[in-house]
């Protein structure tokens, strides 16, 4: 599964390297993380570390390869 995570504001370095396993683009305001989920728990997993790192999640969605 693909997915896309988009986190308000645009990311430093040290955020972004936080997922190792997800590409991204900074867009006017946000920042789009995407790139292939494992599976559930991995998902829930990138849900966590983005709370962890006090990121405003704006949308969570599967996206197109």
């Amino acid at each position: 599964m693909h997915y896309e995570l988009r986190v308000a504001g645009r990311l430093p370095k040290d955020r972004i390297d936080a997922f190792p396993e997800l590409d991204h683009v900074m867009l006017p305001g946000q920042t789009v993380l995407y790139g292939h989920v494992v599976d559930e728990a991995h998902l829930y997993g990138l849900l966590a570390r983005c709370r962890s790192l006090g990121l405003r999640l704006l949308e969570v969605r599967p996206a197109p390869r």
